[in-house]
């Protein structure tokens, strides 16, 4: 017997199959320390049911973002094999943060890109084969959705492989595909690094983690202006003379970075789907005070030459948040624990620069940007010990 074969066997999947196909379950347990030594111990999510493992998963497939953040938090970034579209510009995207937490980083260069981003959104099955994973840290759902995947085809992986473990429909509450709606729960994002954290036997770590955002939710909260004094916010991502606006009063992680500060959404009254564009004479009557450019730090916008674009345009020229250099880079919404910690400071700086300092400014492809320690939201030093397991 191999020793990918032992590891696998003992990832050992339970869990009831609920009507519609969708596997029930949303507890955690343990038996056994958090971090370390034996026992079985057990994590249980919706769609995914409940996990049962003898021993953390050491090679593990990751489609969405937040789940290699998650890896690298609890000290397993190594144990990521892939990433869903752009491995290349994903991997950037933590990198620039990372950049800032002493002995903190990903290395991408060998990450399988698990969709081609060509033609139909789908994951060729034969690439699960070829990576033979321990854990799929993907939404079985997710998968489902691409073009010719069915239920049977997610339980052949599951069975030949193994398991899944994910939920990505908590991004922004949208509807998953048929077979998966009936029983689906939505989480928080820290509800599901929470999860996730079990996996990988760091409780702890997760424990910490958290407990630094809880702190930086209580400052933004106490010191952000009166509500009359906030203001207006358009999320949009821009390309081809057009804006794609999103809402940012919407529950799922998607605005764990900028729901917290409480923000009047530009948007509210409109309509706004993944379908919604506006042209300039439409994002004009709107006129946001603030434009937060959506996958801004080292991804897939350079929102620095896309401000002096705007700014040259005769229509484009006139928006406030134009006017008054208040165009930004801004987060990836796909953020697990560690990009959230960076991109709530960077919004919190970007909307209340009296409360909470001046945000210093970005420069594309770059590191997010070094601060004084005095200007910071949170402690980066603490941060890169709990990532070492220094708790």
């Amino acid at each position: 017997m191999t020793e990918h074969a032992t590891r696998r066997e003992a990832l050992k999947y339970s869990g009831m199959i609920a009507a519609g196909g969708v596997l029930a379950g949303c507890t955690v347990s343990e038996s056994g320390d958090s971090t370390a030594g034996e026992g079985e111990y057990s994590v249980s999510m919706v769609p995914v049911g409940e996990l049962s493992f003898e021993e953390v998963p050491s090679d593990v497939m990751v489609y969405s973002l937040l789940y290699a953040d998650m890896a690298v938090a609890y000290g397993h970034g190594d144990a990521v094999n892939s990433l869903g579209f752009d491995a290349a510009s994903g991997g950037n995207t933590l990198s620039a943060y990372y950049d800032r937490l002493d002995g903190v980083s990903f290395e991408q260069d060998d990450l399988t890109q698990l969709n081609t981003g060509s033609g139909n959104i789908s994951v060729d099955e034969e690439l699960f084969y070829e990576l033979d994973s321990d854990l799929h840290l993907v939404d079985p759902c997710l998968v489902r959705s691409f073009d010719g995947w069915d239920e049977s085809d997610i339980t052949e992986i599951r069975e030949n492989i193994a398991p899944w473990f994910g939920n990505v429909y908590s991004r922004s509450h949208s509807e998953p595909p048929d077979g998966c709606r009936q029983a689906y729960e939505y989480y928080t994002l820290w509800e599901i690094a929470e999860r996730v954290a079990t996996v990988f036997r760091a409780s702890d770590r997760y424990e910490e983690l958290a407990s630094i955002r809880q702190e930086m939710v209580r400052q933004i909260e106490s010191e952000r202006p009166p509500e009359s004094e906030r203001p207006t916010v358009g999320a949009v991502i821009f390309m081809n003379d057009t804006f794609y606006p999103s809402r940012i009063d919407t529950p799922g992680f998607s605005n764990a970075h900028v729901r917290p500060l409480g923000a009047e959404d530009a948007f509210a009254g409109d309509d706004v789907t993944y379908e919604s564009s506006y042209d300039y004479e439409t994002m004009l009557e709107i006129d946001p005070d603030v434009i937060l450019h959506q996958y801004g730090i080292a991804s897939y916008y350079d929102v620095g030459s896309i401000t002096e674009q705007l700014a040259e345009h005769p229509v484009a020229s006139e928006l406030s948040a134009v006017e008054n250099g208040r165009v930004y880079p801004s987060a990836h919404p796909v953020q697990g624990p560690l990009m959230n910690l960076f991109q709530l400071e960077m919004t919190a700086k970007q909307l209340y620069p009296e409360q909470f300092g001046e945000w210093p400014g970005y420069t594309h492809g770059e590191p997010y940007p070094e601060m004084p320690e005095g200007e910071r939201l949170f402690d980066r030093d603490r941060v890169a010990e709990i990532v070492a397991g220094e708790i």
